[in-house]
């Protein structure tokens, strides 16, 4: 569990908020604020498995994971996952629907279908060697630009740039104090600057870390970027039915419609349209009304 700032990490942070409103990013405000991330991290980081390897292929599985998923909900599925598909080549060659049962409890199932078609590609078209290329990563499946850096980061700890959610937070929090509409434009600068070269992988980590205490402690600063958008209610989603329906296909190997219209007690014009997309997706095959995981 992530600890609070302790008194002194307090006093330090309150400091700088100063220091940087008053001056602003300076090179002094930099290296403070450089500093203070990682004294955290060193006393209050988390163990996460993910943090005990380098492997591409483990590192590539959390990334993926991570994306839309709860840290906590992430260790013992990440674990699980390893545990039957342990490298590249196992996860390219199972069957789908084994896939799709490991990646139940995760949501968001297409990250599990374009995990698979990224072990695919690398085993095919690159020997089984993930490419230590930010471009070149943000062209597989189900992998942008900030995903790709993360990976590169973290696997081959090379001084790349970006912005996801944590590190969006901190930054506004520090450098965009009394700011609305903040860019990511605007922000990878700071981010370039402040980045700790020596150890990105740490340094990265650590801005995980404080992130998540920031959530915590303050009103989310997330809410002034630029790009904020609130997640759309999750209980009674198409989302959550398409969970439902695809966890009973896999539970039950073959399902006719009518089944899953009765299991479900869900409008039938709703479950035969997102019965249909997943069909369309390659979730599931459909024939005469049967429903199978590919």
């Amino acid at each position: 569990m992530i600890g609070s700032l302790d008194p002194e990490q307090n006093e330090r942070e309150r400091r700088l908020l100063d220091a940087i409103r008053a001056e602003g990013a300076t090179p002094e405000t930099i290296d403070l604020f450089r500093d203070l991330i990682l004294s955290y991290f060193r006393a209050h980081g988390r163990d996460l498995p993910w943090r005990h390897t380098a492997d591409p292929y483990r590192i590539l599985v959390s990334e993926i994971m991570l994306q839309q998923t709860q840290v906590e909900r992430v260790v013992v599925r990440y674990r699980e996952f390893l545990d039957r598909f342990p490298d590249f080549a196992s996860l390219a060659r199972a069957p789908r629907s084994e896939v799709l049962l490991a990646w139940q409890g995760m949501g968001y199932n297409r990250r599990a279908i374009a995990l698979q078609e990224t072990a695919r590609r690398v085993v095919e078209e690159y020997g089984g060697d993930l490419p230590a290329d930010v471009e070149m990563l943000a062209t597989f499946p189900g992998i942008g630009k900030a995903t790709a850096a993360a990976i590169v980061a973290y696997a081959f700890n090379m001084p790349v740039v970006y912005v996801e959610t944590n590190i969006r937070r901190i930054f506004i929090h520090f450098f965009f104090q009394d700011r609305e509409g903040v860019r990511d434009d605007e922000i990878l600068p700071l981010v370039e600057w402040a980045l700790y070269r020596e150890n990105p992988r740490e340094w990265y980590s650590a801005l995980m870390d404080y992130g998540t205490v920031l959530k915590k402690r303050t009103a989310n600063p997330n809410r002034r970027s630029a790009s904020y958008s609130r997640q759309s209610r999750f209980e009674g989603s198409d989302r959550q039915i398409r969970g439902r329906i695809l966890a009973l296909v896999l539970e039950e190997g073959t399902v006719m419609e009518k089944e899953v219209i009765l299991r479900l007690c869900e409008e039938p014009g709703r479950v035969k349209r997102i019965l249909g997309d997943l069909a369309r997706e390659g979730f599931v095959a459909e024939s005469e009304g049967a429903y199978t995981c590919k």
